[in-house]
């Protein structure tokens, strides 16, 4: 008998046990149990508060010690765009954040900057206001109605979970507070970013930029793809408009390759020699190698896997890129136009009025709208027709849903064990132990890894969301970057929000009804036992602990971003160990974009996270609220001091974080509809009472956008054409506009990039090249017969003009960089540097497209600047001299490259370009030499480069004329002509040679 008991209770034991899968499947039904939700929240609140100070601390003692990664727009930016001086002091930070308003903010940080930073304020005050009613109304309601158990801890009788079958109407009167504070503070802010905007238009800066005047058209039909084409366009929708001057685009085909390859190639051959000239004293016994190109028309020729002399190789490839991208540029009038073009204007009224009246018409299936700014345009998507975008964006669309869908499945996961430990625990038995002994420990771990974990994944998708974007066929960058926005906060909402607090309740809903159709019972019968109203709205309120503790470590990532971390440990391993370029340590020392696609999406998704739980969960508003208070001061210290705005908008983003923030006040309103339907009576008065609320925010955002939209997009909507009669505007001049370059593909003008090279690896260099790609010997091996463009007597020492005895400092084709001169300050004004790192906003001194007048650039209000590397009087306009006889300037003052210069034969110094073959009629000529500052030879302070062939050297590889740069020797054939006088007064540290 007593072993008849002992089986029987084994059997019993075995059919009590449960597999693993079994174990799985029951833990999601229900994966959010709340065990450890009231100590995560408390371990949460104080590690986000320790850490968030401890950063703040460590920030404040090294902001003294380290400007290039702290205060880097201290250093470049010009007068009138310098931020407020800061102290050495530990907290001198502090004063000139809470001293700097709003209208100082705008001419330092830009439109864009100021929307961001206004938006941020918007987000606290509004937050705070919904945190005082939400928190005075819900927590009383919800602990006095709600029924108590010994097993809740407070923070779960917070949520309205036990307040069953209760006249509940405290959520109903929140929803109507929080959807008026909503709109109230949308209202207001829409208001300020209009005011905003109508500065912005007002401004000198806008006032005399090209691009404000100017139209662009696009899906041209092929018998008006014409200059005369583009004006019949406009007529047909404005007759009486005004004359204009216009320009249909050229077909540039493989050009924009050619440069990308060779700007790569370029990057490489400095790379090798970094590496090779580390210890230019000690030089490595084997001369490094590398493969072929596949690019390279001659791959086919290389034995299978044959390594080549890197430093060779690299050379020879340059000078046949150089000598292609010549040959293309100057056939590329020869080929057919493009189904897009520029109008510009002369008054920016007209242009405006023009575009407003094109807003709904579409003459020929053309789009006539206002042109963006010239770096604004994704050129190689211009040229596609309508029908090709709408299948990049449709394939676009399907990867980003695919994405989205793939994703599910480790969300559960995350969602499963993530959130609580102890589903973990009842999986793995080694651990369920250690979770018993150590909870304290565990509750920390799990209110601070799990919320940081799944903040990790966030970093990563935006990165894929944007390279995913960039095929979508978009016409601009700053467009394309609200797409990625609108698309991240999509990706956010329906996994990290939707599928992750619905997940259990939809996979229980699923599974009951499985079950039970098995056992063939009715399935509507099923559906309605298993009560999925009840089951979501019990999910919602056991999850909300996890967004607590969420929204607290946000506090974290906001004292991370200001700390710049990572910036400070990825730029120390770069420089201590490996062997950076002089390119990369410039780039280092520059001024990196601020990321706004992602930030907006962030505050986006706190906001709609925090709205639909803050009537489940109280505590979600201060979290929120502490968070916003806090990241609108770090923020403006980011924006003011180390991060520019790459492209300029004009605060465009704006409308896109609208729409989101009515989207997540209409999701907040069926959050609370479900709650009442199923928690309140079975009248249903408080769902009914809350289903207006939806309707009534999308009237309101209907009525802001009829009110407020055009007069924020357009300078004028009335028809503001020009008296024909009138005198012609200051502005409206061709030399002056170079409307042909401004508004032409970049790859048809745009100088090539030089390799850089340190100075300490002078004297090698000149050993490395004379010795190896050169011989004396063989017949024409002069000048021409050298790969750089010169013979390899560059071995010998060169001497200064005009103080023998002196070496020269320099060697053709590179640009020799001394080790005081690897700072972004010094190349601010190049756009090889300048592009990516804010150049085209203006805060060094010069906006890319402003329209020269003939008054000073100081008239403009462009203040001047003293910084290193920028010409006296900024950047802003020509230099006159009128005491001193004409000089050369290959420069205008905007950091582009002139059309002509003075003295010399023209003809000799520069190459018959575009516009001379007829490319765009009436307009100045396109530039084809390198850029860099005006400079005047009389002041030695200043900044030159060396002229070569889009920068390849005074010759360029291909040993092709160029311009000369303020030359005053113009006899070519002279020695000193190339050399000594690149050393005019000693020579400059970090001038070209």
């Amino acid at each position: 008998m007593d072993a008849l008991g002992s089986m029987g209770n084994t059997l019993a034991r075995r059919a009590e046990e449960q597999s693993p899968t079994d174990k799985l499947l029951k833990l999601l039904e229900n994966p959010f149990q709340a065990q450890l939700a009231q100590r995560s929240v408390i371990a949460g609140l104080g590690t986000s508060v320790g850490f968030t100070v401890l950063l703040a601390i460590g920030f404040s003692l090294l902001r003294p010690f380290n400007s290039y990664v702290y205060a880097p727009k201290l250093k470049i930016a010009d007068d009138k765009h310098a931020p407020p001086p800061v102290g050495k002091g530990v907290f001198a930070w502090v004063g000139p954040i809470l001293k700097t308003k709003e209208q100082d903010l705008l001419p330092l940080i830009g439109l864009d900057a100021t929307v961001f930073l206004r938006i941020l304020r918007m987000c606290r005050n509004m937050f705070l206001a919904i945190a005082v009613v939400g928190c005075g109304i819900l927590i009383p309601v919800n602990l006095s109605k709600g029924v108590k158990f010994e097993d809740q801890n407070f923070i779960s009788r917070l949520t309205p979970m036990n307040t069953y079958d209760k006249d509940n109407w405290g959520m109903v009167v929140c929803a109507w507070l929080f959807d008026i504070i909503v709109a109230l503070f949308l209202w207001w802010n829409y208001r300020a970013v209009l005011r905003l905007r109508r500065q912005y238009y007002d401004s000198p800066e806008y006032q005399t930029s090209l691009h404000a005047r100017t139209l662009m058209i696009s899906d041209m039909p092929k018998n008006l793809r014409s200059d005369e084409g583009i004006g019949r366009l406009i007529d047909e929708v404005v007759p009486t408009s005004s004359f204009s001057r216009t320009a249909v685009a050229r077909n540039v085909k493989e050009l924009p390759e050619l440069i990308e390859e060779h700007n790569q190639t370029v990057r490489k051959l400095e790379k090798y020699l970094a590496r090779y000239l580390k210890d230019p004293n000690n030089l490595p016994a084997k001369r490094p190698e590398c493969k072929p190109s596949k690019k390279d028309p001659s791959y086919g020729s290389y034995p299978r896997g044959q390594k080549l002399d890197a430093i060779e190789y690299l050379t020879g490839r340059i000078k046949e890129l150089e000598i292609e991208i010549k040959e293309a540029r100057l056939t590329v009038d020869n080929r057919n136009p493009l189904p897009y073009g520029f109008a510009t204007y002369e008054a920016i009224e007209e242009a405006h009025s023009i575009a407003f009246a094109s807003k709904k018409k579409h003459p020929q299936g053309t789009t006539i709208v206002l042109a963006p700014r010239p770096n604004d345009i994704i050129w190689k998507n211009l040229p596609l027709s309508p029908a090709q975008r709408r299948r990049r964006r449709m394939v676009n669309n399907l990867w980003v849903i695919l994405l989205t869908l793939l994703w599910v499945a480790p969300n559960a996961m995350i969602s499963v064990f993530l959130i609580s430990l102890s589903n973990l625990g009842q999986l793995w038995d080694a651990f369920q132990r250690s979770l018993a002994a150590h909870t304290t420990w565990w509750s920390i771990v799990q209110g601070v890894a799990s919320p940081a974990i799944t903040s990790l994944v966030y970093l990563v998708l935006p990165i894929i969301f944007r390279r995913l974007a960039i095929r979508a066929g978009d016409k601009t960058k700053t467009g394309r970057e609200r797409h990625v926005a609108a698309k991240l906060y999509t990706f956010f909402v329906f996994n990290f929000l939707l599928i992750f607090s619905i997940f259990s309740t939809a996979w229980t809903f699923v599974y009951t009804i499985i079950v039970k159709t098995n056992n063939r019972e009715d399935a509507w019968k099923a559906i309605q036992e298993a009560q999925f109203g009840k089951g979501l709205f019990t999910s919602l309120c056991n999850i909300s602990p996890f967004w607590i503790t969420w929204l607290l470590q946000r506090n974290l990532g906001a004292a991370v971003d200001l700390a710049q971390l990572w910036t400070l440990v990825w730029s120390f391993c770069v420089r201590k160990f490996s062997s950076p370029t002089p390119r990369e340590i410039i780039e280092l020392t520059a001024p990196q974009a601020f990321d706004y696609a992602s930030y907006y999406n962030y505050f986006l998704f706190y906001s709609t996270v925090t709205l639909c739980y803050g009537t489940i969960q109280p505590l979600a508003l201060p979290a929120c609220a502490i968070y916003f208070a806090l990241d609108v001061y770090l923020k403006k210290y980011l924006l003011l001091y180390i991060f520019i705005t790459k492209i300029e908008s004009g605060g465009m983003f704006w409308r896109m974080f609208y729409n989101r923030m009515v989207f997540a006040t209409v999701l907040a309103n069926l959050v609370v509809f479900l709650s009442v339907w199923v928690q309140g009576n079975n009248s249903h008065l408080q769902a009914y009472c809350v289903a207006p609320l939806p309707v009534l925010m999308i009237a309101f955002k209907v009525y802001c956008k009829r009110t407020f939209d055009d007069k924020i997009h357009y300078y004028t909507t009335r028809n503001m054409l020009k008296d024909p009669e009138a005198s012609p505007s200051k502005h409206f001049n061709d030399k002056k506009d170079r409307f042909s370059t401004r508004f032409g593909h970049p790859a048809l003008y745009r100088p090539l990039i030089t390799p850089m090279v340190h100075a300490s690896a002078q004297n090698k260099l000149a050993g490395v090249y004379g010795g190896r790609l050169t011989d004396s010997n063989a017949p024409g091996s002069g000048e021409s017969a050298s790969v750089s463009g010169y013979s390899d007597t560059y071995a010998m020492d060169a001497m200064q003009d005009g103080r023998p005895g002196r070496k020269a400092q320099g060697i053709p084709g590179f640009e020799m960089v001394p080790e005081n001169r690897l700072d972004f300050a010094y190349y601010k004004g190049r756009s090889e540097f300048a592009d990516e790192h804010g150049g085209s906003g203006g805060i060094y001194g010069k906006a890319e497209d402003i329209i020269r007048s003939d008054t000073p650039a100081s008239s403009l209000g462009f203040g001047s600047d003293s910084r290193p590397g920028t010409p006296v009087g900024g950047m802003t306009g020509r230099r006159n001299f009128s005491n001193y006889p004409p000089m050369p300037s290959p420069y205008d003052g905007q950091g582009d490259i002139g059309a002509s210069y003075a003295g010399g034969n023209p003809r000799f110094y520069t190459q018959p370009n575009d516009s001379q073959s007829g490319l765009v009629q009436s307009a100045a000529d396109m530039p084809m030499v390198t850029p860099g500052a005006y400079h005047d030879p009389r002041d030695a302070s200043q900044e030159r480069r060396a002229p070569g062939f889009l920068g390849g050297g005074p010759q360029g590889y291909g040993g092709l004329p160029q311009h000369p740069i303020d030359e005053p020797d113009t006899d070519p054939t002279s020695y000193d002509y190339f050399r000594a006088r690149r050393n005019n007064g000693g020579g400059q540290p970090g001038q070209g040679f």
